[in-house]
């Protein structure tokens, strides 16, 4: 996957990504314990799927290295509302994707609105409407 990039440990925060089972996740929360006698300090990493909304969770030392998601946003426009599919232009390229609508956005759509959208891994995903 040309789409990652490795990080230290140490250096993730909360609300940064990270890729956890082959899954692209944000992370929620992230604690530290203090070294043991003979090991390096450990940090917790609790992350939510970007696009399957699962828990994951992980425990490493802080001088491990992990892969994160390289994420592209990007602006676009709905063109049409097909069921649960929706078909945005992006502004930029002028191209043509159809996305499955999601959740937390689902009543905001309307054909002409902007919306956010990211891009990782292969995989898009609607983030939110624009002005609302």
């Amino acid at each position: 996957m040309g789409t990652t990039k490795p990080e230290r440990v140490g250096q993730l925060k909360v609300g940064r990504y990270i890729v956890i089972d082959d899954e692209p996740c944000k992370i929620i929360s992230y604690s530290t314990s203090s070294p043991g006698k003979h090991g390096a300090a450990k940090a917790r990493i609790d992350a939510r799927g970007i696009f399957d909304s699962q828990k994951r969770s992980i425990i490493k030392p802080v001088d491990a290295k992990v892969q994160v998601p390289i994420i592209d946003k990007a602006s676009a426009m709905v063109t049409a509302i097909m069921g649960d599919t929706v078909q945005i232009m992006d502004m930029n390229s002028y191209e043509y994707f159809d996305l499955n609508i999601n959740d937390d956005i689902e009543g905001e759509l309307a054909e002409g609105v902007q919306v956010e959208y990211m891009e990782t891994m292969s995989r898009m995903k609607i983030l939110r409407v624009k002005g609302s």
